[in-house]
Parts: structure tokens; sequence; C-alpha cells
């Protein structure tokens, strides 16, 4: 026998910023048999329906769970099998409570339990799960009473302490209805602390600050769309800089247990203001991030305190030139110079610095040579052949150069110029069963691989006056952005219904003027030049024509065929063993 008295429902809603008093909430409570939920062991289903601290609906069923009830449960609930022989089966008791539930907020006194027992019924049933919030007011209690106030957090006792109308039974009504009183001691307890809406009622928990809740305001009047929030203090000086795709959503889980970062809680605690800025695509936001932060400093975003941590490695310009790991790019490339990279370490970019000596001799002494007065003795590179020795005179300045030149050229445009060499080493190594050291040249090689593409790819960007580049998102909307010399220009968002090509005009006619880039620097920072790069990379961008059109391409030999030709062969570097970790050896 089922019983539902339903006066009210409530329809799904997405912005969890609800206010509490205008949120439905159903409280349930389930019967089993025990076991484990994918048996879906479900002998009572109890639920009450309330809405501004008012009761709306209740619903009861029995259900037939087709198993035998044990012994010990029969006594604990007084439920028999002879009570559930006539009861509905879970195919027809099941979808009768999620469609009183449905775009409710489900609450129950340990969910994690009972909300098992639902998904594995729905599982049963090859039945999709409703996304529903959910609120447990056990994790509730533990988070909001003070210790010592109560001596356990179970539903008899919380009911006892709150008053509540109804005694817990271990009948699935009764409980959900003692369940009711106890969810609304519980709210007007943590109403003093600021919790007002049903996204901070679900985060809940004691480990968020007062002084974040009471920010919480701060959010009021920012923009639900795709952009950059700033955090500022009361002297209106950056202290973080953030993008989301809907920015008050996200700035609000800044005031909730959702942000757990220790530095974020001091922060909030610091601000007094927030600023939007929004943005016509997710990469128009980050790019904007990325320049805000560097132009801002703000004390709480990791990435301005490592913004110098990339390095890139350096053909140098001098007589005899060499390879040096640097922190800037300078504008020297028309000299002689050749930059890879850039890397996020010293180490990586040692890694690449090691892969070239080993293809191409050039000196890796740090000294500077001088053409007329050469040096008395060698080091022991040149001794072991791996040093063209320009320091004793072996060899003269335009064989040197020769071999400088074929570094720019590996650097730059031919990735052959290391790859051989560095394979041959590899399958001597392999067939010496020096699988280890096989593996480190390979990884070796990776490295210089991913710099010098990165590299390449910024160089044929960076030299371009005018890139005009749309995609077409899953609502038939377009995106579309205009780069110039590297640097974002311009962004637009094309809705559905609406010529793209008159966005594309309009957007390339108010982009940001450019002065002409001799250099083969981005005209602004590398970090923007790589989200750009990695957006042109995604599925679905194509190029627009324009007035400024020039041919975008790379070197027909550059590093990125070579290492998708690495990615794709990995195992073949190093034919003998089946697994190319380091840590593995041969068998026997």
């Amino acid at each position: 026998m089922s019983t539902v008295v339903d006066v009210g429902h409530q329809t799904a809603f997405d912005d969890l910023g609800t206010p509490l008093s205008e949120v439905t909430f159903v409280v349930v409570d389930l019967e089993t048999t025990g076991g484990s939920p994918t048996e879906a062991g479900i002998t009572e289903i109890g639920a009450v329906k309330v809405r501004g601290g008012q009761i709306i609906g209740e619903f009861q069923t029995l259900v037939n769970p087709g198993i035998p009830v044990p012994a010990f449960i029969a006594v604990l609930t007084g439920i028999t099998d002879a009570m559930l022989c006539d009861a509905p089966p879970l195919s027809v008791a099941l979808p009768a409570f999620l469609d009183f539930a449905a775009g409710c907020v489900l609450v129950a006194h340990n969910a994690p339990y009972d909300i098992s027992f639902l998904k594995g019924g729905c599982t049963r049933l090859a039945r999709a799960w409703p996304d529903h919030a959910v609120v447990d007011t056990a994790r509730l209690a533990r988070s909001v009473l003070l210790r010592g106030e109560v001596r356990n957090c179970k539903l008899s006792t919380l009911a006892q302490h709150f008053r509540a109308t109804t005694t817990p039974t271990h009948r699935a009504l009764d409980d959900a209805r003692a369940t009711v009183d106890v969810l609304h001691g519980l709210i007007e307890r943590i109403g003093t602390l600021g919790v007002h809406s049903l996204d901070e009622l679900v985060t809940y928990t004691s480990r968020v600050t007062p002084a974040q809740r009471r920010k919480k305001h701060l959010a009021n009047g920012l923009p639900d769309a795709p952009g950059v929030y700033i955090f500022r203090d009361h002297k209106n000086e950056a202290l973080y800089v953030g993008k989301s795709q809907r920015i008050r959503s996200r700035v609000r889980t800044y005031f909730t247990a959702s942000e757990t970062r220790t530095r974020m809680a001091e922060m909030v605690g610091i601000a007094t203001s927030i600023d939007a800025i929004v943005c016509s695509s997710p990469l128009e936001a980050e790019v904007r991030e990325v320049r805000l932060i560097t132009e801002l400093n703000p004390r709480y975003n990791r990435r301005s305190k490592n913004s110098g941590r990339a390095v890139w490695v350096k053909l140098t310009v001098e007589p005899f030139p060499r390879l040096s790991v640097v922190r800037e790019v300078r504008d020297d490339v028309a000299e002689g110079a050749a930059y890879l990279g850039p890397f996020g370490s010293q180490k990586t970019a040692q890694e690449a610095v090691e892969a070239l000596h080993a293809a191409i001799p050039l000196r890796t002494c740090t000294d500077k040579l001088s053409v007329r007065r050469p040096a008395a003795t060698a080091c022991v590179l040149a001794d072991m052949g791996r040093c063209s020795a320009p320091c004793i005179g072996a060899i003269d300045a335009q064989g040197y150069g020769e071999i400088a030149d074929r570094m720019r050229d590996a650097l730059t445009r031919d990735g052959r110029l290391i790859e051989q060499p560095l394979r041959d080493r590899l399958t001597a190594l392999s067939q010496d069963l020096r699988y280890e050291e096989a593996a480190a040249w390979r990884d070796r090689l990776e490295t210089f691989a991913r710099g010098a593409a990165r590299a390449q790819e910024i160089a044929a960007l960076v030299t371009m006056p005018e890139l005009i580049a749309a995609r077409a998102l899953p609502d038939r909307s377009w995106e579309i952005h205009v780069i110039r010399y590297g640097r974002l220009a311009g962004a637009a968002h094309a809705p559905v219904g609406t010529d793209p090509r008159l966005t594309v005009a309009a957007v390339v006619a108010a982009a940001e003027q450019i002065a002409a880039n001799p250099r083969t620097v981005p005209a602004g920072l590398i970090e923007e030049t790589t989200l750009i790069l990695r957006w042109l990379a995604s599925d679905g961008v194509r190029l627009v024509p324009g007035e400024n059109e020039v041919a975008w391409s790379l070197p027909a030999y550059g590093a990125s065929g070579l290492l998708a030709r690495l990615t794709a062969a990995r195992r073949e570097l190093v034919v003998p063993i089946p697994a190319m970790d380091r840590n593995l050896r041969p068998a026997g």
C-alpha cells in the first residue's frame, strides 16, 4: 500500500545560489533488507516534501524487494515478508518516488546510504539517476554542533536535541518526519552564521571561516558570464585574478567549503571588492587573465610568483657560438642567434642541450674564445671526439661556422639533423642491452622535439601580420579570434541565427592595431602566444580568409613532425624490450 500527498512542486533549477526559503526539499528515508545497494533490497520508502519551513506533501510505500527479509531486520523495523507480499515491486515504487521528488533537493540522514540504494534501484531498472542536489543531515550536524553538545549524531539523538514532533521508529515515514525537524533545527542554527542559500548549505563546513561567509555579498551583481574576475583590497590593489565560464557562480565558491585552499580563505578575508570583465570566449578570458597577472602581480596568484621560471636554449652570437640556457629571448635572431623553447625548468632545457651536443659537435665550454689566441690544451670531450675543439685551433672559424649553421638549422627548420644521430645511438645501446641508457636518450630526444616544435610554431605565428580563425560551438554559434603578430587582437561571439561573416568583419575592424614586428618573439607574452597556439590546434578551428592574408606554415622537416613520430612510435625506439620504462629490466 502506498500513500502520496502532494500540495506543492518545484521545477528543476540550475542556480545553487537559490535562497533556502525558495528551495523545495524532499526528506527521504529508506528501510532495506541490508546487503549491497546494487541488490536494491528496499522494503519501504518514506518522504516528506517541505518548502519555506512548511510541509507540502508526503510519500510512503512498502516495496516488495523480491528477496526474504532477514530476521534481525524484521525485528528492528517490524516489516515482515507477509507485509510485503502485496506491496508494489521496485519497478513501480521507485519511479513513483522519483516523480514525487522531481526537481527537488534530496535530504537524508546518513545520505550516502539511502542515496546508494536509490541509485542501485535505478541501475537495476536501467533508469538514469536524476541530478539531485543532496544534503546529509548527519554530516551537517557534525559540522554545526559543538563538541559535547550532543553525545553522537544519530537520528534519535538529534531528534531529541531539536525537540522533533515525531520520534524515529525505524519506519521510513516516521524517520523522514523526524529528519525534517532536525533539518529545520540545523538550518536555523547555521542561519545565524550567514548561511542562507542552497550552495552554502550543501557545502557547509565549520572549516569555512566567518570572514569568508561575511564576504559573500561581494558576489552580488557579478555577471554569470564567461570572463575574468579580480579580488581587490581596501586600497584597490589586486589580490587575486581568476577566470571562469560563469563568473558569479565561480566567485560564490570562494565563500563556501568548495574552496579548500588555505591561502584563498586568507585572501577572501582581506578582499573588499571584486571586479569582473566579461569576455567573448574562453580563449579571451585565458589571455586576459595572463595579461592581468603579469600587469598587476597579485600576491595570491602563484603564477605571478613563478612568472620568470620559463627558460630557453640559445645558440649564442660570437665567433665560436655555443648553446646557453637563458631566461629571455632577445632581438638578435638577425645576427645569428637561434632559440629553443620555452622550457618549464632548467632541468628540461639541459636535457635538450645534451641531445643537441650528442648529435652536433658544438663546443660545450662557456669560455669566450678568441680567433687569434687558441688555448694550449683541449677539454676531455675533445679528446673523446665529441667536440670540434676550436679552443686549441683544431678547427678554424669558417669550419666551426659550418657546424654552428647545422645547429641553427636543427633548431629552426630541420629536426632530421638531431633525429638520425640519436636514433643511431639508441639502436647501438639497445644492441648492447643498455636499456636504461637508451630510455634516457630517448627522453632527451623527445625533450628537444617538444622545445623545437614549440619554438618553430611560435616563430611561424609571430611573423604573421594577421590571422583570423573561428570555431563552431556545440550550440552552432561561433567564436572568432583575430591574432596579429602572436597577440590576441580581437575576439567575438557570433550567436546562432546571425551571419558569422558580419561578426568577422566587425571584430577585424575593431581589433587592436599592432605595429609590424620584425622580431621572432611575440608582440605579447610568450604564455599568451602559447595559449593561442593551443586553441588553434583544437578540434573544429578553421582559418578565415582576410585582406592581410599571409600563408601560415611550418618547416617541412621541422620538429612537429619529429615529435609526432616519436609519440606514435615510442615503443619502437628501443626494440628489444616491450615497454619503454627505464625501471624495467630484460627478463633473465
